[in-house]
């Protein structure tokens, strides 16, 4: 009986996981959708503001949406496995 029950659970328990690793990468995936576009937005405005720093911006605004694709890039292969494995 005890037996049944603990396996009823774990199956429960494999469903949500399954739901959360979903959610997760959803949420991964706005979270950087959202910080790449405020750099971008942030960077165009220090372009406008000072037109000859526009190669420093640019490299900088690069390098930031580089690290945050990486992270959440990290992110979904980490809820990808939650949810294969």
């Amino acid at each position: 009986m005890l037996l049944s029950v603990l396996l009823q659970a774990t199956a429960a328990a494999a469903g949500i996981s399954k739901l959360g690793a979903a959610i997760g990468a959803g949420l991964a995936v706005i979270g950087a959708g959202l910080g790449i576009g405020k750099i971008g937005g942030s960077a165009m405005e220090a372009i406008a503001r000072q037109p000859e720093a526009s190669g420093d911006i640019r490299m900088n605004m690069i390098i930031a949406a580089a690290l945050i694709e990486g992270v959440a890039l990290l992110a979904v292969v980490v809820c990808l496995l939650v949810f294969f494995l």
